[in-house]
């Protein structure tokens, strides 16, 4: 939608007819302006007010007390910083399209998320902000960087020397994340744009339910590669073969940014504490953390 809205554009959104909105106008209802004798409706005035009117108002998600958790995809540093913060929140980590599903549920005050490009998308612009800007294009939230991470081949170390690329897994062992996880996402895309196909290489029938999980799997035998994050591979002493890096993004809403326990978070985050932990983990980059990319209305 644009920023300002025409006639048919807002009887479409209401589902009324143009003249019931041109009588609800007389009547100084709603949020109108008049442009060359056009009558122009604020896009963010109009939501405001509906937001405000509607009578199921109080169980908007955006008006909601939301519980203290920060859902979504796992962050090993992120998990670390809300406990060394103070912040106490607390954590349901169940993937990126569960963490946004979550929020427009009103059921977290954050989520951590890294979307990626469809293998019908071209690269370009940041996935994050494009998956934001679509599915909750009306709600006052917030996107806040947190890190660059390197994503790429979590591998046995005797798998190593022989394992350099995606197209190498063909014959191996292969642990999954779930439907939903980023990383999973990411990896089915390069699976796909490497020509491999399930069939080609043995897959786990359990998924691993987070990047901890994941490079357990691998750490303990089951399988002999994942596709998970460089930290966690460090953290379990396994080999490493980076494909990309990936920018991961906290989604808060706008009316719980600015609560002490995300402002704990935040703050704790310039500090040197934070910064030692991020170089220790390995494959982050956190000279951005902190940057908002994408304010909604």
């Amino acid at each position: 939608m644009h920023d300002f809205l025409t006639v048919k554009e807002v009887a479409d959104l209401l589902r009324i007819k143009e003249r019931k909105l041109y009588d609800l106008t007389a009547e100084g209802v709603l949020p109108v302006t008049k442009v060359t004798g056009k009558l122009i409706f604020p896009r963010d005035a109009l939501m405001a007010w509906l937001r405000k009117n509607t009578d199921y108002g109080a169980e908007l998600s955006a008006l909601r007390d939301h519980p203290a958790v920060v859902a979504g995809s796992h962050d090993p540093l992120l998990d670390w910083a809300l406990r060394a913060s103070g912040s106490e929140l607390a954590t349901y980590y169940d993937g990126s399209a569960d963490g946004l599903r979550r929020m427009k549920a009103g059921q977290a005050v954050a989520a951590g998320i890294h979307f990626h490009r469809t293998p019908e998308e071209e690269a370009g612009s940041n996935a994050n902000e494009r998956r934001i800007s679509l599915d909750m294009h009306h709600e006052p939230v917030v996107l806040v960087e947190w890190a660059k991470r390197s994503q790429g081949l979590i591998i046995k170390p005797e798998h190593a020397e022989s394992i350099g690329s995606i197209a190498d897994i063909a014959e191996r062992r292969v642990v999954f994340r779930q439907e939903g996880a980023g990383s999973q996402d990411l990896f089915q895309l390069l699976l796909t744009e490497a020509g491999l196909a399930p069939g080609q290489f043995t897959l786990l029938p359990d998924v691993a339910r987070n990047q901890t999980d994941l490079a357990q799997s691998v750490a303990q035998g089951d399988a002999d590669l994942g596709f998970g994050i460089a930290a966690v591979a460090r953290q379990h002493k396994l080999a490493f073969v980076p494909i990309t890096e990936e920018r991961f993004d906290l989604l808060v809403w706008r009316r719980d940014f600015c609560a002490p326990s995300l402002q704990k978070l935040l703050s704790f985050t310039r500090t040197s504490q934070f910064q030692d932990r991020a170089e220790q983990l390995g494959g982050y980059d956190v000279s951005h953390t902190g940057t908002i990319h994408y304010n909604g209305p």
